[in-house]
């Protein structure tokens, strides 16, 4: 099987925005509690946080992380989680039929961003309350001083403001689940005065809107043209969700689910636009892309926890190798939309459907998508480059013409770099040539691949199979590239010009 990638400096899909490799915390399961914090494991700092999963988070070099929610945003009093830890009350997450304690807040999860050297992605409930307490929240976290909300933070122990920049209006709205579930025209008034209010107290900030929890709901569409009617001139970005499942055990139609999100993507692109045109608005709004992951393997398990625990276990997916062939796919996809997707966030980071899990009493360890998403994130720095690509495809049951190879090409300048990720989603070996029209190709500096493993093979806190390894199958020819693609692989590519 042969393909082929051509890719030239002159064509460009655009600049990547850093914080398309956002991740998100929720306070459900063991995210918070047993995840980033908890005292008294041997790995924790004096404030409580695990340095061990403090350093595996370091190594995916994520810049923005969604926080505190999720389903659980839409009951929370943000109130709950700031002053003295002793007289935080203890409340019912109803959202996930859980206890929360409320050790970690505000300047707790602060204080961890810092130590992880990322920022805020804050998101304010509009599911039981509304624009007062998110005006409050923002004058708390960003105004200097002086005024009630800003001298309540500096009592608290922060001086400065926290100066958080992207602000989520609400979670999920659309869906009947979501305690405060609204129709599109309640929510979009309610998004548009909240954030009026919000921009009011700091103009700095940027505001996420509330799209459709998925491209299957049935108001979707609707939703998106009704909530920007609305909206439109407070907001800056509208956020979508997706995650994806393999309940069929049919790999071929599993790994072209990446063409799902793809599609989803252009179709709230057009509707953005659409929107644009009809206000005759010179202003662009950019997607959010801040739920999309894999969750399909705890979902069982889920439905037997007992409610009313303090940190349950839930939505524990203990992902295989083909769940990593997938989200490169997806990584591959998200890149391809750069012009649009500025924001995406990875949900969630630690134990709850997570690149990263954490034993009670024992190692924080990467479960096998770590990897994908490291690469990318560590590496994908730069401006994408327009893939034109040549490659037999297959069909399946969802979809008609499925390339067998997925590729993308970033350029980072300022290293003199090309570096191209590539997925084979077939079970043959690829001759895969990359062709330049414009540069050559001096040397690779990296050739990594995840191959060869059992497409159910996970890892464990004691065995961690599924890892890149180095590859030497590849020739420069010309300035440009030949390279063997094993079969059902994941590849980095790092080339010096």
């Amino acid at each position: 099987m042969e393909s082929k990638l051509i890719i030239s400096k002159r064509f460009e899909i655009s600049e990547i925005d850093p914080r398309i490799y956002g991740s998100f915390i929720e306070h459900m399961g063991r995210a918070v509690y047993e995840g980033i914090y908890q005292p008294g494991h041997p790995s924790a700092n004096e404030q409580g946080f695990r340095q061990d999963v403090i350093e595996l988070v370091k190594e995916l070099n994520i810049p923005l992380i969604r926080y505190p929610g999720g389903n659980f945003l839409s009951g929370y009093n943000w109130e709950d989680g700031v002053g003295p830890k002793e007289q935080r009350p203890k409340r019912l997450d109803l959202a996930w039929r859980s206890l929360e304690t409320n050790e970690v807040g505000m300047h707790e999860f602060a204080n961890w961003i810092e130590l992880i050297d990322s920022q805020i992605n804050m998101a304010v409930n509009l599911g039981t309350r509304g624009i007062d307490e998110a005006r409050n929240l923002v004058e708390y976290c960003n105004f200097e001083g002086g005024t009630y909300w800003s001298e309540q933070r500096k009592q608290h122990g922060q001086e400065k403001p926290f100066g958080i920049k992207t602000w989520c209006l609400g979670n999920e709205m659309d869906g009947p689940w979501q305690i405060g579930h609204k129709t599109a025209d309640e929510y979009g008034r309610l998004a548009e005065e909240a954030g009026k209010a919000m921009k009011l107290v700091d103009d700095s900030i940027e505001l996420v809107l509330c799209g459709s929890s998925s491209s299957h709901m049935p108001t979707f569409g609707d939703w998106e043209l009704t909530v920007l009617d609305h909206a439109y001139d407070q907001i800056d970005y509208l956020s979508l969700h997706q995650y994806y499942g393999n309940p069929d055990d049919d790999l071929e139609n599993y790994l072209a689910r990446s063409l799902d999100m793809e599609e989803f993507i252009q179709g709230v692109v057009a509707i953005c636009d659409s929107v644009k045109a009809k206000k005759h608005s010179k202003k662009q709004i950019n997607l959010s892309f801040d739920e999309w992951n894999i969750w399909y393997h705890s979902n069982e398990h889920d439905e037997q926890v007992k409610p009313w625990q303090v940190a349950p276990p839930l939505l524990e997916d203990h992902y295989n190798f083909e769940d990593a062939l997938l989200l490169g796919c997806l990584l591959i996809t998200l890149l391809k939309h750069s012009d649009r997707v500025k924001i995406a966030c990875l949900a969630q980071l630690v134990n709850v459907i997570a690149p990263i899990m954490t034993e009670a009493e024992g190692k924080a360890w990467r479960q096998t998508i770590f990897y994908p998403f490291m690469h990318v994130s560590n590496y994908g720095r730069g401006t994408v480059l327009t893939p034109i690509i040549d490659a037999p495809t297959y069909k399946t049951k969802d979809f008609d013409a499925v390339p067998y190879l997925e590729t993308i090409a970033v350029l980072n300048k300022e290293k003199n770099e090309v570096i191209i990720f590539a997925v084979n989603r077939g079970k043959e070996t690829m001759k895969f040539s990359v062709e330049t029209t414009d540069f050559a190709i001096k040397k690779i500096i990296e050739f990594t691949e995840m191959t060869d493993f059992d497409i159910k093979e996970t890892n464990t806190a004691d065995k961690e199979r599924v890892k890149p390894k180095y590859s030497d199958r590849y020739e420069v020819t010309d300035g440009g590239l030949s390279i063997e693609l094993a079969p059902l692989s994941w590849n980095m590519i790092r080339c010096e010009l």
